[in-house]
């Protein structure tokens, strides 16, 4: 396990084509269905804000959001499982939402797995409302689908 960061140390920087396979080696070690490199390639592409949390020459963690008419749906967050529970999720969730604020949106919006129970203490810690289900969203065990629950957070 890597030593515990401090917030100063650490700093964003746009996520970029050539740091898509680090991203990788973190997105699969952390999640059963990870995005692939064509998830994330396809992100930078379209021109979705995609940023990576680094300290010390790490990747902590990283998202990726889109940006709509006056809202921000984040698509993936992320925090390397070395550096979970240490603040890092929250740190990522107050820059996205401060950007969207930037942006002019008025919500931000996410879908959660309904078993990461962690997740969701997290982002109603950080101010964001249950406001409905996606039944199937997730892909889940042996072929069966996970339901999602939608979150938002006025901004």
């Amino acid at each position: 396990m890597s030593a515990v960061l401090r917030v100063d140390e650490a700093g964003f920087e746009p996520m970029a084509e050539g740091r898509i396979e680090e991203v990788l080696r973190i997105e699969r070690s952390a999640y059963e269905h990870p995005w692939t490199a064509g998830n994330f390639a396809d992100s930078l592409r379209s021109g979705y804000q995609a940023q990576l949390l680094c300290a010390g020459g790490e990747v902590l963690g990283y998202f990726v959001a889109m940006k709509g008419v006056d809202e921000v749906h984040l698509l993936n967050i992320t925090v390397a499982p070395a550096h979970q529970r240490q603040g890092w999720g929250r740190l990522m969730l107050e820059a996205l939402a401060t950007w969207s604020r930037g942006q002019g949106a008025e919500w931000l919006w996410l879908e959660v797995r309904i078993a990461n129970v962690g997740a969701q203490r997290m982002y109603e810690q950080a101010g964001f409302r249950r406001v409905g289900e996606r039944k199937g969203y997730y892909p889940g065990h042996g072929g069966l689908r996970e339901d999602a629950i939608v979150m938002s957070l006025k901004l």
